[in-house]
């Protein structure tokens, strides 16, 4: 039984979730723990502004997909999917970046929203694959991606020829 809402964000209904606020979602969300193995930007503490400007970067990057738990209607993690073909042609490879607020490590939610993620690249026909870095000491996000049968590409594949970025890619072809 789903226990998640999975929406972009800014369709999002009033009854879908309790704090109807971006940026103080972000705020919550973007904690330091959660960002230490993020983009260095990303990381630090967040403010309204901040929070702000950094949601109209994703808008601008791609499609943001928050994450709301359906016993508590509260935020609990982000999914961020960007279109990585640059050419046009399709059918298209999805770039998947996802985090989790603190409150929501540990209990299955990223592999939830992952599958959710995968179930729906399926039945998409302008999709053929979904790509996902992680840092290398990150062993909860492998297992997630793995647990959802992405394979890890090897360092020569991924444009890493010394596999020195700390960055391991996991691939999904769906089509």
């Amino acid at each position: 039984m789903p226990r998640l809402i999975v929406k972009e964000w800014h369709s999002l209904m009033p009854g879908d979730w309790e704090q109807e606020d971006l940026a103080v979602v972000l705020i919550e969300l973007l904690s330091p723990p959660v960002t230490r193995s993020l983009p260095e930007a990303w990381q630090g503490q967040y403010t309204r502004e901040r929070a702000g400007a950094w949601i109209e970067e994703r808008d601008q990057e791609g499609t943001t997909l928050l994450a709301i738990s359906i016993t508590d209607r509260k935020p609990i993690g982000l999914m961020i999917l960007f279109e990585s073909d640059k050419d046009g042609a399709e059918p298209l490879e999805i770039r998947l970046g996802y985090l989790l607020a603190e409150r929501a490590w540990g209990k299955g939610y990223a592999a939830e929203m992952v599958e959710g993620l995968v179930r729906w690249s399926r039945t998409q026909e302008s999709i053929s694959g979904v790509t996902a870095g992680v840092e290398r000491e990150n062993s909860s996000s492998r297992n997630v991606l793995e647990k959802n049968h992405f394979q890890l590409v090897p360092p020569s594949a991924s444009g890493d020829p010394g596999g020195d970025t700390g960055e391991l890619i996991y691939h999904l072809q769906v089509r």
